[in-house]
């Protein structure tokens, strides 16, 4: 059994704004941010698309279960979530950067 992979909302809308501006390709986009399948970015693509955005800031799994969402948790579980939150998303976008850097590079010594 798979586990559920958490990406923060700004990698999930930085990942749209590529795909739609900039025309980036699905492939670089998962070898980027580290997605798992390309589903997970047509999906959110949808979800813009369609005015859902407030999806993006959901969190993984049953996301619509009355009573269960993130507001029914604990401070302390709160912080813990934001914690863990930021931490992965400093960590991919790190990792974007260092591409983005890698990238230029290339380009420029061409």
């Amino acid at each position: 059994m798979g586990t559920n992979r958490f990406y923060p909302e700004e990698v999930k809308r930085e990942v749209i704004r590529l795909k739609l501006e900039e025309q980036t390709s699905n492939e670089e986009l998962m070898k980027q941010f580290g997605i798992k399948n390309k589903s997970q970015i047509k999906t959110w693509v949808r979800w813009y698309k369609q005015g859902a955005s407030h999806r993006l800031a959901q969190p993984p799994g049953k996301q619509y279960t009355f009573g269960k969402g993130p507001e029914e948790d604990t401070e302390i579980e709160q912080l813990r979530k934001k914690v863990a939150y930021y931490e992965m998303r400093d960590d991919l976008m790190g990792k974007a950067k260092a591409i983005e850097r890698r990238w230029s590079r290339k380009s420029s010594s061409k």
